[in-house]
């Protein structure tokens, strides 16, 4: 089949990549330049395990290409998906100007039927906008289908080519089957592709979304109750996931989540709710709790020094808002840092992935080490903020030999408290006595 893939960002370069890797001549579409010429040259504008492969696989053999020309992807395809950015608009609504101008701009280049598939994250109703706007621009003959994707960061490649379910929104039964061809080989095991009406399908991924982040800052706020009561909230999640109605799936506290689909797709809800007028009280507080939960760990570092920071060298392993990803957007660490700042810190961070996005903000605000180890050196406190598995088994005798002061505090709880304490740290983790 035949597919064009508007946006090369996480979603549409997945997205791209993996319906190549399965046969079909798939061409790349973004405005941006300097992206498409890296696309090119086989260098990959962000950090996907496994992505680099693939693309680099298909590209040589002629499946994948990349151009800035809408016009070239239109006309060559018959499949076009829409997987530009719905980032927050100032009032938390999501922000549909790229899908719409996406849209528009499609119209104009149709040269026969086409199939516009919207991948973006995008509120209920805007697959109708989709199609009024396009319809308004040409009188050939199309479709719109609501295709939400349900990629983790991380694991992006997996999830695609092994998805849970692959969610549809039509209610043409050709189209449908169209989008069952072009996913069949992804579901050999039987995992559904769920077909659904366009609105109930476009609600689904904030639904989804929306439960896995009260999860999050459900048992974020079970932490700092834990803390206060002297409970350890390892226990207590052991003992709630062990119920299979709950499972032990985002039990795990922190230090807040972040990322380019929590935090914009509850406030998305929030602001949908409010247009519809209906109160989202739970969404609401999962967005606050989510934030007071970001200043967890600079409230600890302020107690523990008596807010007095000034001139203090802090540590800091991990930037990107989750492992296997160089993304920071609304990353706890962000927080963290600018906390730190305010107070007079000097901060030294290192993360495997995250650390050229992160001086994009910070400039030689901080400092920037080439591995975890070097960033310890005469610190007087280290944060663990990302779990990144070569933080989870670190040579701690060379830690306490480069650090001033042998103090760790943990945002993902991946150390024994007991078995720090015998080693001779002064440390402190979330929701854990």
């Amino acid at each position: 089949m035949k597919l064009a893939i508007v946006g090369s960002g996480y979603v549409g370069l997945v997205t791209g990549a993996c319906f190549a890797d399965s046969g079909n001549d798939v061409i790349c579409v973004d405005n941006n330049k300097r992206k498409i010429e890296m696309l090119k040259d086989n260098r990959i504008p962000i950090f996907e395990p496994g992505l680099r492969d693939i693309v680099e696989r298909n590209a040589k053999e002629g499946r994948l290409k990349f151009t800035e020309s809408l016009e070239e992807g239109v006309k060559n395809s018959l499949v076009i998906f829409i997987a530009v950015g719905t980032p927050s608009d100032i009032d938390g609504s999501a922000d549909l100007s790229s899908v719409l101008k996406v849209a528009s701009d499609i119209a104009l280049c149709m040269n026969g039927y086409k199939i516009l598939v919207v991948k973006s994250t995008v509120p209920v109703g805007t697959c109708e906008k989709v199609r009024e706007i396009v319809k308004s621009k040409t009188k050939i003959d199309f479709d719109v289908v609501s295709n939400p994707e349900f990629l983790k960061e991380g694991a992006a490649i997996d999830d695609f080519v092994k998805p849970d379910r692959v969610v549809v929104g039509t209610d043409n039964v050709r189209t449908a089957e169209i989008m069952k061809e072009l996913y069949s080989p992804f579901v050999r095991t039987g995992n559904p592709i769920i077909i659904m009406d366009q609105k109930s399908s476009e609600l689904t991924k904030y639904a989804s979304n929306g439960l896995l982040a009260t999860k999050i800052s459900f048992m974020n706020e079970m932490a700092r109750l834990c803390e206060k009561v002297g409970a350890n909230v390892d226990m207590v999640r052991m003992g709630m996931g062990s119920d299979s109605r709950i499972g032990y799936q985002f039990l795990f506290p922190g230090a807040g989540f972040g990322g380019s689909c929590f935090p914009k797709d509850v406030r998305a809800m929030v602001s949908i709710g409010k247009q519809q007028g209906v109160n989202t009280k739970v969404l609401e507080a999962v967005n606050i709790v989510n934030e007071d939960q970001k200043k967890v760990l600079p409230n600890k570092l302020k107690i523990y020094f008596n807010n007095n920071l000034k001139g203090k060298k802090i540590a800091i392993w991990g930037l990107a808002f989750k492992p296997k990803t160089d993304d920071i957007r609304e990353a706890p660490s962000l927080v963290l840092i600018d906390e730190l700042l305010k107070m007079g810190a000097k901060v030294t961070v290192y993360d495997p992935e995250a650390n050229q996005n992160c001086k994009g903000i910070f400039k030689d605000k901080i400092e920037y080490a080439e591995n975890n180890y070097d960033a310890l050196r005469d610190a007087e406190a280290l944060v663990v903020v990302t779990e990144w598995s070569q933080f989870r088994r670190p040579d701690f005798d060379r830690m306490k030999n480069l650090m001033k002061e042998n103090v760790i505090f943990d945002g993902r709880n991946i150390y024994n408290p007991i078995e720090m304490k015998e080693m001779g740290f002064t440390y402190f983790s979330i929701g854990r006595p």
